[in-house]
């Protein structure tokens, strides 16, 4: 994804239309911006914490370093915005950074409510999901249907559509998912077995 906002952003460098914006620092700002991201994932903790009996995923750094770069980076083109609106510049150009800002700082409030304000925990009988609001799910395991992957990281998901949803970026989340995936295959086993079986 990065590579291909990379190629798009240089490619618009070429286009008349947008000639005037800033495209050729962007793409570099991106390029930074996903080579931090690599770096920090090699450093990535791969165990859950243990806490009192239970598992818990926690925020990494990559997540971090996602949410407060790109408020930071928000921050910059406002500045940068209103020092420019004491001089003549395209409106454009304006506009265009207007709109950049507004979805950094959209993008750092996603970070922090699908993964930095969130608390999941898991034991032998259960997994906890806490969203950003306190709401708490509770999942037994013997109730877990599916484990899939999706835009917002990994759902695990019940017979009664319940689901819970983590980010795979959390230190941890690797382990989660190999569990649950264990867990659900035991359940379609056993299930399987009881409709054979009647």
């Amino acid at each position: 994804m990065p590579l291909l906002l990379i190629v798009v952003l240089l490619v618009l460098k070429h286009v008349p239309a947008t000639q005037g914006l800033p495209l050729a620092r962007t793409a570099g700002v991106v390029s930074f911006g996903f080579a931090a991201f690599l770096a920090l994932r090699l450093v990535q903790a791969e165990d859950p914490v243990q806490v009192d009996g239970w598992s818990e995923l926690r925020p990494s750094m990559v997540e971090y370093f996602a949410a407060f770069g790109a408020v930071a980076l928000a921050m910059v083109l406002l500045s940068a915005i209103i020092i420019q609106g004491f001089k003549p510049v395209a409106p454009a150009q304006m506009v265009a950074a207007f709109i950049a800002a507004v979805m950094l700082f959209a993008a750092a409030v996603a970070i922090g409510m699908c993964g930095l304000f969130v608390k999941i925990r898991w034991n032998s009988a259960q997994i906890e999901h806490a969203n950003a609001f306190g709401r708490k799910t509770t999942i037994a395991w013997g109730d877990v249907r599916s484990v899939r992957p999706n835009w917002r990281g990994i759902t695990i998901a019940t017979h009664g559509h319940e689901q819970v949803t983590f980010s795979q970026f959390h230190s941890g989340a690797a382990h989660l998912a190999k569990h649950a995936t264990n867990r659900a295959r035991r359940n379609g086993e056993t299930a399987t077995k009881a409709f054979a079986a009647s």
